[in-house]
């Protein structure tokens, strides 16, 4: 009677989450949406810095870099998130990272656009 009552307490210990496996996952979905941000944010301001809003090579691999080591980080979290089983914390970490980079892209858009307005109604009266 004993060891089935410690057969079925391992048996429901290793059906629970991952605690400590969604925190670090929350930690790298966190630290990768802050990289997404300032490369978002890197890219605004050197639009507004630079001639004709180009990028220089420089910023440019700055900006390609932030992103790709954010999704990477993110696709690994949401690999080990999901080997756990762990759907909950899956579901909520992607639609918040989405979302959030969602408004970021947004904002960015919004800001190209009104930072060109402006250049494109002056350039005609020369």
């Amino acid at each position: 009677m004993h060891a089935l009552v410690l057969m079925a307490a391992d048996a429901a210990a290793s059906e629970s989450p991952n605690l400590w496996g969604a925190l670090g996952c929350a930690v790298a979905f966190s630290a990768s949406l802050l990289a997404t941000l300032d490369a978002f944010a890197d890219l605004i301001l050197a639009r507004g810095g630079s001639p004709a809003g180009r990028l220089t090579p420089g910023i440019g691999m700055k900006f390609a870099s932030k992103l790709i080591a954010a999704a990477i980080a993110v696709v690994s979290a949401a690999i080990v998130l999901v080997l756990d089983d762990n759907w909950f914390a899956f579901t909520t970490l992607s639609l918040a990272f989405v979302v959030v980079v969602g408004i970021g892209v947004i904002v960015m858009l919004r800001q190209t656009r009104t930072a060109t307005a402006p250049a494109a109604r002056a350039e005609p009266g020369g």
